[in-house]
């Protein structure tokens, strides 16, 4: 499991950790948010309306769920335990509230706190990628405080210097082979 505020590059890491190493399978969360230009549904996230996410929380149907800002998050259940059963290794990417859920629906799971190198650089970061108005870009980073308060409770920190860094690191953490 990997966490972080927003900003801190989870996403971009993810994405480049999943390429290097092809025997990882990165869980696909469901959203109540509209998609964003360039994802794609089933491959970013899976995007349902609030009737369909509180069925899903009545189903037992998530691991975890959590709100962030106007939107809500989830990860579904079975593909997770799915993936563990048959012994691949799998990667949630998700907000701090997300994982404490995990920790204590999965004790064992090994869970990764990706930190920024600086406030700055995690102000600079947030407020530059242009996906969120400056009020939210704002909240984002009052929440931001309270999460990098929280690494302490995660099995490993990993400070996100460079993308190629922080794969590097994660790759020796999650004892991934690397796709040649």
């Amino acid at each position: 499991m990997l966490s972080g505020p927003s900003g801190v590059g989870k996403g971009t890491v993810v994405a480049a950790l999943a390429q290097r190493a092809s025997t990882l399978w990165v869980s696909v969360s469901v959203t109540t948010r509209l998609p964003r230009p360039g994802e794609i549904e089933g491959v970013s996230y899976h995007f349902v309306d609030d009737a369909t996410f509180d069925a899903m929380i009545a189903a037992g149907e998530f691991l975890e769920h959590a709100t962030y800002g106007a939107y809500r998050y989830g990860t579904p259940r079975r593909p997770v335990e799915e993936k563990l059963a048959a012994g691949t290794p799998a990667l949630l990417e998700i907000d701090l509230q997300g994982a404490r859920q995990v920790r204590a629906a999965m004790p064992d799971a090994f869970t990764v706190f990706l930190a920024p190198p600086t406030w700055d650089e995690l102000v600079r970061r947030l407020t530059h990628r242009g996906t969120e108005d400056p009020l939210v870009a704002r909240s984002r980073l009052d929440r931001a405080r309270i999460e990098l308060a929280a690494e302490d409770e995660f099995d490993a920190v990993v400070i996100n210097e460079s993308v190629e860094q922080a794969c590097d690191e994660l790759i020796t953490l999650l004892r991934l082979p690397v796709s040649r």
